[in-house]
């Protein structure tokens, strides 16, 4: 992926954080009580640079907190004119890793669980207390 010709671009993409956003503490918080431990922004394949958002070892469960305009949301969609060709390839890059992410972990026997962040915080850790259900059952078999 080539940088961008602005360099006030790489300085704001350099600040963004990578992990404790708003959307994944809301997550996190709307789960206490799972009694399980997770790990937070977690490496998975060390020769992959592959970290997921949360992961609960154990159950092989992984969780990535997708951001609406880095992962390409559908719903949020959003066209920026400075650049925006190079917006384009990146985002579209952003896309392709995470369904290359999904369908690796999924190979090696992970559960992946995407959320939106624009995701009610409720409904996303429901889905991650259903899944966490039905790995603990299939691991007491």
């Amino acid at each position: 992926m080539r940088t961008p010709s602005d360099p006030r671009v790489t300085d704001r993409m350099r600040r963004v954080a990578r992990r404790d956003t708003p959307p994944e503490l809301a997550l996190r918080a709307n789960l206490v009580g799972v009694r399980t431990r997770y790990r937070v922004d977690y490496a998975l394949i060390a020769e992959r640079r592959l970290r997921a958002d949360l992961v609960f070892v154990r159950e092989r469960i992984a969780v990535f907190v997708d951001g609406c305009f880095w992962h390409g949301c559908p719903k949020h969609v959003s066209r920026p004119r400075r650049n925006g060709g190079w917006w384009r390839e990146k985002i579209a890059a952003n896309a392709a890793r995470d369904r290359s992410t999904t369908r690796l972990l999924r190979r090696n026997g992970w559960s992946v669980i995407r959320v939106w962040a624009h995701e009610a915080p409720e409904r996303a850790a429901g889905r991650v207390r259903r899944t966490l259900l039905r790995r603990r059952t299939l691991l007491e078999m």
